[in-house]
Parts: C-alpha cells; sequence; structure tokens
C-alpha cells in the first residue's frame, strides 16, 4: 500500500493526517507543538500516527509538510547576517524603500521605521553595470568585487544577496559574482537577485531577495535536521513542503528559495478547503481557520483561490506568490483583558499560545482566554482529543470572573462578551478578503476549521450571511489534508513593461513559450513526469501611469493566433471595473509576464458515510447545557463518529470529535452530508 502523510505545525499543536492512497482511509493525530524545535513534535507525531495505523514509517511513500520556520524567523527578528552586495550609487537601496507609511493622516510622527534585514554596514557597492536593454554597459572589476567580498567576510555575514542594477534582464553579472562568493565565502549561502525574482523595480527585487537570504540558513538547518530525523525513524519517503501559493516545492529546492515558504502555514487551510469543497460540491467558500493564536480568512471562487502577488510578514512585504489570505490575532488563545485606562474589554492579539495555553489547560496560564469563556458557555465539553485531554473548568471559570469584575458584570456576560468580541475580529478579517474586494459574502458559504473554526464558523456566519456554515471531517487537522492533498508547483517571471500599443501577440507568444519550457523544466527535475504537468499563463496589467496592477490568467495560444491582447484588455477593464468600481479610457500597459508548472492533481478518494435515517439519536453522548440569550438552555453532545450521512442536528448542540468541537447554535440545523461534513443553516 502506498501511504502519504501531510504534517501541518501550528503555535499550539502539530496536525498530522495519514492518507491510504488506495482505498482513501485515513487516520489522524494532533500532538502538543515544540516551539524551541519543531522537528521534536513532528518525529513524535509520526511515531504515534504510524502505531495508530498499524504500520511503520517505512511504508509513508510521500512526506508533505507545511511549516513556519520562515515565518517566524522573520516576526521574531532570528534571520542571518545577511551581506548585500549593488551596483555602484545603490549602497542605501534598502534604507530609502519606499514612501509608503502605514496608517492615518501623520502616521510618520509616530511610526517606527523597521531595520532592514540587511543592514547599511553589511552593504558593498561593486564596479560594473548592465544597461536596461541588458547589454553590458562597464564591465565587472573582479578585484573590486574580491576587495569588498573579503569586506563582508571581516563582517562575519552568514548569507550574501548579489542584486546589481538591470540583472533582471541580464543576470551575467551576478552569476560571476556569485561564483567568486562561493571562493572566497566557502559555506555562505548565495542568493542571485535575477533567480529569486526576475522582475523590475530595483528595491522589491532587493528586497525579497535579502529576505531569501535572511531566512536560508534559518530554513536550510530545519530542513536538513528534519529529513536526518525522519532518517532515522526508517523512512525514505518524499520530501516536499508547501508553498505560500499553494503548491508543493521539493525540499531541496525550500532550501535555495525558502522566501516561498513565507506563507506556508495558512496556505494548507486553503488547500484543505478547496478538496473539501469538491467534494461536498460547493464552489464558492469563505474560509475561516482558526487556531490557537490567530484566525486565517481567504476567499475561493469556482474552486480557486485568490493570489496575492505580495507575501506581507508582519511589516515586511516582499514580491513572491502567495495565497491571499489575511490574519488577524483572534484564535483559542486569544487573551481578554480590561485595561486600566479604558475600562473596555480587549481580546487578544496577545495569545497564550502553547505554553502556558488557556488557563482551562492546566499548564500554568493565568490570564482567561477566548478558550475559557466558551469552556464557561458551556460551548467546549471538558473532554478534547478522544478523551485524551481533559479541560479544567472550574479553573477557567475562576479566570473569566477576574474580568466581569474587572467590567462589573457577571461571569456568563463577560463570558460572552469575550466570544461576541473576538467573532466581530474574524468577521472583520472576512469583510477584508470579500466585500473590500468587490465580493459578497451571501455569495458564499462559509467553512470554519482549525482547532477552533468550528466552534465559531456558525456565529460568523450569522453576523456575514454567508450560508452554510461549514464544518469538514477532521477539521482541527484539515491544513495537514491540506497538504496531503496539494500537488507540485513552481513559476518564473518576466518584466515586459510596454503599453499594448507598442506590443506584439507574437512576440508575446514567444517569450511564453520560453518561459513554459523553464517552469516544466524545473518540475521534471524535481521527479514529475512530462505527462503529468499542467501548465499556465499569467500577466499584470495596469493602466499608463497607475503604480499598481491587475493579475489575470492568459493562454500562450491566444497570443500565437493573434487575440490575446485584444481579449486581455477586456479581461483587465471588468476585473478593474469589480475591484474598484470604474474603468478608465485610458491606455493599458502590460507590466510582467509569468508562467506556472503544476503537476498531476491527486484523485485522493473521500470515504462516503453509510445512509442515515436522519435522526442523530444513536450518536447523542449525553445531555448538556448551553448558554443562549442570557441563560442556561438544554442542549446535546454528539459524537461525530456516529453520525450518518442525512443526520439532521437541531442547535443548541456540540458535535465532539478527536481533533474539534463543532457549536450548532439555537434556532439552526446542521445537516450531515454524505461526505460527513455538516452544512449548518438557519431553521
Amino acid at each position: 500500500m502506498a501511504y502519504r502523510l501531510g504534517v501541518d505545525v501550528g503555535g499550539t499543536f502539530t496536525d498530522l493526517l495519514l492518507f491510504d492512497d488506495a482505498d482513501g482511509r485515513f487516520w489522524r493525530h494532533k500532538t502538543p507543538s515544540t516551539p524551541h524545535d519543531s522537528s521534536e513534535g513532528i518525529v513524535t507525531g509520526v511515531k504515534a500516527i504510524c502505531d495508530k495505523a498499524e504500520i511503520q514509517p517505512s511504508a509513508i511513500e510521500v512526506f508533505l509538510h507545511g511549516t513556519t520556520v520562515a515565518t517566524n524567523a522573520v516576526l521574531e527578528g532570528k534571520g542571518s547576517r545577511v551581506g548585500l552586495m549593488v551596483t555602484e550609487g545603490y549602497r542605501q537601496v534598502m534604507q530609502i524603500a519606499r514612501s509608503l507609511v502605514p496608517g492615518g493622516l501623520a502616521a510618520w510622527i509616530v511610526w517606527p521605521k523597521p531595520e532592514p534585514l540587511a543592514a547599511l554596514e553589511d552593504t558593498v557597492e561593486v564596479l560594473g553595470r548592465m544597461g536596461a536593454d541588458g547589454k553590458q554597459v562597464r564591465p565587472l572589476d573582479e578585484a573590486n568585487i574580491r576587495a569588498q567580498l573579503e569586506v563582508l567576510k571581516t563582517r562575519k555575514v552568514e548569507a550574501l544577496t548579489v542584486s546589481l542594477i538591470n540583472a533582471y534582464v541580464n543576470g551575467a553579472h551576478e552569476l560571476r559574482v556569485g561564483e567568486l562568493a562561493a571562493e572566497i565565502l566557502p559555506g555562505v549561502p548565495v542568493s542571485l537577485s535575477h533567480q529569486v525574482l526576475p522582475e523590475m523595480q530595483e528595491y522589491e527585487r532587493t528586497l525579497t531577495t535579502v529576505a531569501n537570504a535572511s531566512v536560508r540558513p534559518v530554513v536550510g538547518r530545519y530542513i536538513r535536521n528534519l529529513r536526518a530525523q525522519l532518517k532515522a525513524l526508517g523512512m525514505g519517503a518524499q520530501f516536499a513542503l508547501l508553498r505560500s501559493d499553494g503548491g508543493l516545492m521539493s525540499s531541496e529546492a525550500a532550501e535555495d528559495y525558502p522566501v516561498s515558504l513565507l506563507m506556508s502555514g495558512p496556505a494548507g487551510g486553503v488547500t484543505g478547503a478547496l478538496w473539501v469543497a469538491g467534494n461536498a460540491g460547493l464552489k464558492n467558500i469563505l474560509t475561516l481557520d482558526v487556531g490557537g493564536t490567530s484566525t486565517d480568512v481567504a476567499l475561493i471562487e469556482n474552486l480557486e483561490p485568490r493570489l496575492a502577488r505580495t507575501t506581507e510578514v508582519g511589516h515586511l512585504a516582499v514580491r513572491v506568490s502567495a495565497l491571499d489570505v489575511k490574519t488577524v490575532g483572534a484564535g483559542g488563545g486569544s487573551i481578554a483583558r480590561v485595561p486600566e485606562l479604558t475600562r473596555a474589554l480587549r481580546v487578544g492579539p496577545e495569545s497564550a499560545g502553547a505554553v502556558p495555553g488557556p488557563v482551562c489547560y492546566s499548564r500554568g496560564g493565568t490570564e482567561a482566554t477566548v478558550t475559557d469563556a466558551n469552556v464557561v458557555l458551556g460551548y467546549l465539553p471538558e473532554n478534547l482529543l478522544g478523551g485524551a485531554f481533559k479541560l479544567d473548568r472550574e479553573a477557567a471559570h475562576a479566570a473569566v470572573a477576574k474580568v466581569a469584575e474587572a467590567l462589573g458584570v457577571d461571569v456568563y456576560e463577560a463570558a460572552r462578551g469575550i466570544i461576541d468580541i473576538v467573532n466581530e475580529n474574524m468577521f472583520g478579517a472576512l469583510r477584508m478578503i470579500s466585500v473590500q474586494q468587490g465580493y459578497d459574502p451571501r455569495d458564499f458559504a462559509l467553512m470554519g476549521f482549525g482547532g477552533a473554526g468550528p466552534l465559531h464558523v456558525n456565529a460568523v456566519s450569522k453576523l456575514s450571511g454567508a450560508w452554510p456554515a461549514v464544518s469538514p471531517v477532521s477539521p482541527g487537522v484539515l491544513c495537514a489534508l491540506g497538504d496531503a492533498t496539494t500537488r507540485m508547483r513552481t513559476e518564473t517571471a518576466r518584466s515586459y513593461s510596454r503599453r499594448f500599443s507598442a506590443s506584439e501577440d507574437a512576440h508575446i507568444a514567444e517569450l511564453l513559450g520560453q518561459m513554459l519550457d523553464q517552469v516544466k523544466g524545473k518540475l521534471m527535475g524535481d521527479g514529475v513526469a512530462a505527462e503529468d504537468i499542467e501548465l499556465r499563463c499569467e500577466a499584470d496589467v495596469r493602466y499608463h501611469g497607475q503604480a499598481f496592477e491587475v493579475p489575470l490568467a492568459v493562454h500562450q495560444d491566444d497570443f500565437a493566433n493573434g487575440q490575446g491582447l485584444a481579449q486581455l484588455a477586456d479581461a483587465f477593464h471588468a476585473a478593474h471595473e469589480k475591484l474598484f468600481a470604474f474603468r478608465m479610457e485610458a491606455e493599458l500597459e502590460l507590466v510582467n509576464l509569468r508562467a506556472v508548472a503544476l503537476g498531476k492533481a491527486l484523485a485522493l478518494p473521500s470515504r462516503e458515510l453509510p445512509q442515515g435515517n436522519g435522526d442523530p439519536r444513536e450518536a447523542k453522548v449525553r445531555d448538556h447545557q448551553m448558554w443562549v440569550d442570557g441563560g442556561f438552555r438544554p442542549a446535546v453532545i454528539y459524537d461525530r463518529s456516529r453520525l450518518r450521512a442525512g443526520d439532521c442536528i437541531h442547535g443548541p448542540a456540540i458535535v465532539s470529535e478527536m481533533d474539534s468541537t463543532t457549536v450548532i447554535l439555537a434556532d439552526h440545523i446542521g445537516r450531515v452530508d454524505a461526505f460527513g461534513n455538516i452544512l449548518i443553516n438557519p431553521a
């Protein structure tokens, strides 16, 4: 039998999902994350899930992993010391940056400008220059380059970035500098800008390459360490990591281009939601991925997730394709506080995380969290993870009581206030990826997953009007499912920067052909058969004079037939009007071309449930009490593993399972579909 293992490392738990490719059987496991070394939690989880499936680790053929190692290195400022080599005259490129200051009017007065990832004292200039047409204006001065590399050697840089003017057109100079760096700085990883981001705009290209260099040693050590530990378990599986854009890349490629992993963690949930939505017959989905620290939301239209061309992590915004995921500091571990100054309840963004965690986890936490409020209101039963994890209801009650005392209300009102605030925060994130992008959330279903997503999805659906609210099978490990069910992906880009009137369909078709051959070759080098590769093309277009582009799908054949530019113009006007509510008569400019190669889509089966009679009483665990509209009302707890297709669950009710808990509110009904997903609608 062939097994594939998806692993997603979160802030609180590490999720694992083991899939049997032959018949669709799967096993799931959650184990506490080990923030000091994520690989420890992974190895512990691998051993446990293999024991559940009664197989040896050597039976696993594919190991697929979503990781936050690169993200955390950026957020925590633990990237490596980066040396930067630029063309003469561009030494301050990272300091000058862009003039955009986040915030409102006069925000620059209070905005602390972030320190660049490559310090000015670690930045050196080299003599030599390429022209904008790709022709050499002045040859490299190799003596000068050697001297500058010696300077960086004395600075003890841990990684090197080479970003020379116009290298996106001709990277010959960067290649030569890289060769000299390998000679003078042996063992120091070198990132060349024309390989990381072959696009115009010097600052964005330099920043993205510096970010790649900054996290490269950290990610490289992590991948090599994890690979060695898996090998020690006897696992010789193909090892791939989830990219920010929802595709997979080989672990070897990830070591060289880790900047593509900055949004690897949130991408797993979106790819998992795609797989579930396809089985459930849903095409338009808003995702609500609620973990212990944060909530990630995304929009899927016609089973295609929206992509963004800029990845934002903290203050860092790099030019890397990523799923358009918005994050807010609202999770199960978000801490509730009442500041002395305002005496108003605040929830998050500070989180209790995995250590010490919510008070009810009995791991030393002392401040009330969202999870504690859910326990107090009866939305979370005492037993989690199939009974392996016990919650301390009395401790949660005492913690929330402190908040209630500060507010001058009773403990249940305080708990309800905590839940209401965190739900509004989640809804605010959904508005960012729907209403603010020209979409009506009422045209979408809302899928809640992650450890706490199904707890809140019904309430957030009420706020947004997105129905049905969907609780997928194994929502707590859906990110791991996404890791296990996605496919290999790679892409390349090329700056074009011409008005439509100065462009020719035939020339664009020729360029796209070259780029498609390039990305196809990359995937074949990663072991993907040529017949299993799907190719796509994209173009970034704007009105001439605009500063921001709109990415659009294009087809090489349309340009070969002489219709590409005309069709692209029509598509751009329609997209621009949807995004910004207007169109212009100005001339269009084609800014960038992009080629994408995708591996074979995995046809993993989804197991259907036995048909029930609509009555879920066989799955009833016990009667329960839930806080509803100012008082406790009778409710029922159900065991999800005993539900059958067609069962209808009337709220208020709780559906409990190993990795998550689903809340169905009063005056709502949850219907179990053929694949075990719970679809919640107003009664």
